[in-house]
């Protein structure tokens, strides 16, 4: 505690530095495609992270408020290095509610981690494939 007061600073400074409770949160949601991503990063001591998200929708018809699902997706490239907690999940749903209101999920993955990671994830969700999908290419090993 010496060595505190000759800095001139209280040692309640040094206490909340080092207790700071850090995060990082991101949420997309693309409505026409019934999909969302969420990545977030809480009480970490270290985080470098490169995420990448496309989000896009096509309706055949032009008009904006067209109920029908058309094209539309959403795709997250996710990579990471983090020493503390993550999480990461993604859901579709039906864009059309039920009788009761209620939308169907065809998807919700979560994934909660907590330790030093290196993590990498590609997020496809797509409302129609038919006009092909836009993944990554894969390299063979050799």
């Amino acid at each position: 505690m010496a060595s505190l007061a000759v800095s001139g600073m209280p040692a309640s400074f040094y206490q909340a530095m080092t207790h700071m409770n850090t995060s990082d949160y991101l949420c997309v949601k693309n409505y026409d495609a019934g999909a969302s991503v969420t990545e977030s990063y809480s009480e970490f001591d270290h985080l470098e992270k490169e995420t990448e998200i496309n989000s896009r929708s096509f309706h055949p018809s032009g008009i904006k408020d067209d109920s029908s699902r058309g094209n539309a997706t959403l795709e997250a490239r996710i990579a990471s290095s983090v020493i503390g907690k993550a999480h990461i999940a993604w859901q579709s749903k039906d864009v059309k509610s039920g009788p009761y209101g209620r939308h169907a999920v065809y998807g919700l993955v979560q994934e909660d981690l907590i330790g030093v990671l290196n993590i990498e994830r590609f997020i496809h969700l797509s409302s129609n494939d038919s006009y092909g999908f836009s993944g990554p290419d894969w390299l063979p090993c050799s």
